[in-house]
C-alpha cells in the first residue's frame, strides 16, 4: 500500500513539475523582470526626490516610501486589483501585480539608492563641477554611476526576494507557480506534495539567480578593488 502510494506521488510530481516550471517561465519571471525595472526606475527619481531641496517634493517623495513601506504589499494588490475598480480603474490581473510589485519595488529601493548616492564623497560632487560640467551632467556620467556600483549588493537581494513576493500575485488569479500549485493540489488532492513541489520550483530559480549575483558582484569587485603588486 505505501509502495503504491508513493509511485502515485512520483508520478505526481513527474506530471506537475513541469506545469510549474513553464508557469515561472511565462508569468514569475516576466513579473519579477518588469516590476524591477520599472521599479528601479520608479526608485530612481523617488531617490532623487527626497534628496531634493525643494521641500514639498521631498515631503510628498518621503510619504510614498512611508505609506508603502508601512503597509503589506498583499493589501496593496487586493486595493489594486479589487479596490480600484470601484473607481472606475479595472486592470488585468497580470497588469495589476504589475503595477502593484512596481511601486513596492520603487519604495524599497529608493531607499537602497538614496543610501548609495549619499555615500558618494562630496568631491566627487565638486571635483567635475570645477571642470565645467553642469551639476546634471556630474549626477548622471559621475555620481549615479558610482552608486550604481555600491548598490548592487543590496538591489541584487532585492531582486531574488521579488521572485518570491510574485506568489502573492495568485490572489489576482495571475497563472504563476503558485496558483497553478493551488490548481493541481485542488484536482489532485495532495497539497503537502504538490506545495512542497511549487517551494522546489521557488528554489531551483533563486539559486539561479543567486549565482547570477554572485558573479556579477564578482566582475564588479574586479574594478572597486585595486590589485596589488605581487
Amino acid at each position: 500500500m505505501n509502495s503504491y502510494v508513493g509511485m502515485k506521488g512520483i508520478q505526481l510530481f513527474a506530471v506537475s513539475f513541469w506545469p510549474m516550471v513553464k508557469a515561472g517561465l511565462l508569468y514569475s519571471i516576466p513579473m519579477m523582470l518588469l516590476s524591477f525595472l520599472l521599479g528601479l526606475i520608479v526608485a530612481l527619481f523617488v531617490a532623487l526626490g527626497r534628496m531634493s531641496r525643494f521641500k514639498p517634493l521631498s515631503w510628498l517623495c518621503a510619504t510614498y516610501v512611508w505609506i508603502i513601506r508601512g503597509t503589506p504589499l498583499l493589501v496593496q494588490l487586493f486595493i489594486i486589483f479589487y479596490g480600484l475598480p470601484t473607481l472606475g480603474i479595472v486592470w488585468s490581473p497580470f497588469t495589476s501585480a504589475i503595477v502593484g510589485l512596481t511601486i513596492s519595488q520603487g519604495a524599497y529601493n529608493s531607499e537602497v539608492i538614496r543610501g548609495a548616492l549619499t555615500g558618494i564623497p562630496k568631491g566627487q560632487h565638486e571635483a567635475p563641477q570645477s571642470l565645467g560640467m553642469t551639476k546634471w551632467q556630474t549626477l548622471v556620467h559621475v555620481i549615479i554611476p558610482q552608486a550604481a556600483i555600491t548598490a548592487v549588493p543590496a538591489l541584487g537581494n532585492s531582486f531574488i526576494s521579488l521572485l518570491k513576493d510574485t506568489s502573492l500575485t495568485s490572489v489576482l488569479t495571475v497563472q504563476e507557480i503558485f496558483m497553478r500549485a493551488k490548481q493541481i493540489s485542488a484536482v489532485a488532492y495532495k497539497p503537502m506534495l504538490l506545495y512542497c513541489e511549487a517551494a522546489l520550483v521557488y528554489l531551483i530559480f533563486s539559486t539561479f539567480l543567486t549565482f547570477l549575483q554572485h558573479a556579477i558582484e564578482k566582475r564588479i569587485g574586479k574594478h572597486l578593488v585595486p590589485e596589488t603588486d605581487k
